[in-house]
């Protein structure tokens, strides 16, 4: 094709959940198909206020603070060590293990993250799962995805995780 789009660069956001395995399968397949890397981002979402709040009634807001900070550096460690461990063995075989470039463990808002790597990365295309979740026994689009999709400048594919 003429104007087939020119894909070099997958992002694969990854939540570690349950129904992981198939949004990777796609990456990788994507990726293989395109000749491209994959950069991989995991988001750790931050303590909510509420839950700051009830930890601050028992301990001096220093305490508390530096408490937060040692628990998100642990956190990130320990994740970008289980992410990469996942696709070492998702991957199957050293070649499509070699797809992924690059892999981003961060705390943030998981939407707003994403899409930032996106940008700042230059990526081609972003690969997310659905959803994570069942509502009345039916999966629906989770609030990232939808973010995502929403305001992605670049395509997204999302694959259903069951």
């Amino acid at each position: 094709m003429k104007n087939s789009p020119k894909i070099k660069i997958i992002l694969y956001a990854s939540d570690l959940g349950g129904g992981t395995a198939p949004v990777f399968l796609h990456a990788l397949a994507m990726a293989k198909q395109y000749n491209a890397g994959i950069v991989m981002v995991h988001v750790v979402e931050p303590m909510s206020d509420s839950a700051k709040a009830v930890i601050r009634s028992y301990l001096a807001k220093d305490v508390t603070n530096d408490m937060q900070k040692d628990v998100m550096k642990n956190t990130l460690v320990r994740m970008k060590k289980r992410l990469k461990g996942f696709y070492k063995a998702e991957a199957m075989d050293g070649e499509y293990s070699k797809l992924v470039k690059k892999v981003h463990v961060i705390a943030g808002k998981p939407s707003e993250e994403i899409l930032r790597i996106a940008e700042e990365g230059n990526v081609d295309m972003i690969i997310i799962g659905k959803s994570t979740r069942k509502v009345r026994g039916i999966r629906v689009m989770g609030s990232t995805a939808r973010r995502v999709s929403r305001m992605s400048k670049v395509p997204v594919l999302v694959v259903p995780n069951f």
